[in-house]
């Protein structure tokens, strides 16, 4: 694995926020790594080690993720509120164009974040997500996320990752799930491993309205003119063939990779989303 340092910034009202970064040339906007809703910035341990030295990536861990400080208001876990960590980030971090990657909830975001400073933005990934999402695959993440399990060892963790998400991820083999687990979870005050999030994440997310904004198409094609890429999974429940291409009609000139053989949402350490975010930042400069 690639050696990053350890950073933060500190979010308007007060958090104290963490990110990974890893060095590479100045010259070149770096690649802003933005997580899904229960994830972190170790989701992007095995892209970040490909890429380095050739790119500086960023990995946030949002408020209430990893090693990001939790939110005294739970109603602050909403994209909104992401949005404003992420524009702490950048002034702080003192960047000024860049290659937003948002997986998911990050995709989101990323979303939100063109339809103010689409100027700043030099490319952009969207993995699993688009404008608009499906109601059957919130429904499914409504369903497990918040329950607060805990668990005696790694294999257990990774077994119960393997009976919650196997149908997304049905090559995976043992060694996969227990990387899941590690990515995912951590090593309690009490001995067990647990989700390495805070589980009131659950609480604004029940609602609907925050769960997913509404229209996002402006902020789609906002992003329209420069290089953008959508990763999908093959048998994704949030992001619909029709969403897809409907996205690509609406943004000429971007990319769309369908990840064979997974749902929501591709690990990025697949052959075909490697060499697709690679050929996004070689247009992106």
């Amino acid at each position: 694995m690639a050696e990053f340092e350890d950073r933060h910034w500190t979010s308007e009202d007060g958090l104290r926020l963490h990110y990974r970064d890893y060095p590479g040339p100045a010259g070149k906007p770096p690649l802003v790594c933005l997580p899904g809703l229960t994830r972190n910035a170790r989701d992007y341990e095995a892209l970040a080690t490909r890429l380095a030295g050739q790119r500086r990536v960023l990995c946030l861990d949002f408020r209430g993720r990893g090693d990001s400080d939790y939110a005294k208001d739970p109603t602050t876990y909403v994209p909104p509120v992401y949005l404003a960590d992420l524009e702490a980030f950048l002034e702080q971090a003192r960047i000024e164009r860049f290659v937003p990657l948002g997986t998911s909830l990050g995709g989101l975001v990323t979303l939100l974040y063109a339809a103010r400073h689409a100027g700043r933005l030099a490319g952009a990934v969207l993995v699993d997500i688009g404008p608009e999402v499906s109601a059957d695959g919130i429904s499914r993440i409504r369903g497990y996320v918040g329950q607060g399990r805990s668990f005696e060892t790694w294999m257990h963790a990774a077994r119960a990752l393997q009976e919650l998400h196997g149908p997304v991820f049905p090559d995976f083999a043992v060694a996969d799930w227990l990387m899941m687990a590690k990515r995912t979870m951590t090593l309690g005050s009490n001995g067990r491993i647990v989700f390495d999030y805070d589980m009131k994440i659950a609480e604004p997310f029940a609602t609907p309205d925050n769960a997913a904004p509404p229209d996002l198409w402006p902020c789609w094609r906002a992003l329209a003119g420069r290089p953008l890429l959508v990763l999908r999974g093959e048998n994704s429940d949030i992001l619909s063939p029709e969403i897809a291409a409907r996205m690509l009609r609406e943004a000429p000139g971007a990319e769309l990779v369908t990840v064979p053989r997974v749902g929501h949402a591709p690990t990025l350490d697949e052959p075909a989303a490697v060499a697709a975010i690679e050929r996004l930042l070689d247009r992106a400069g």
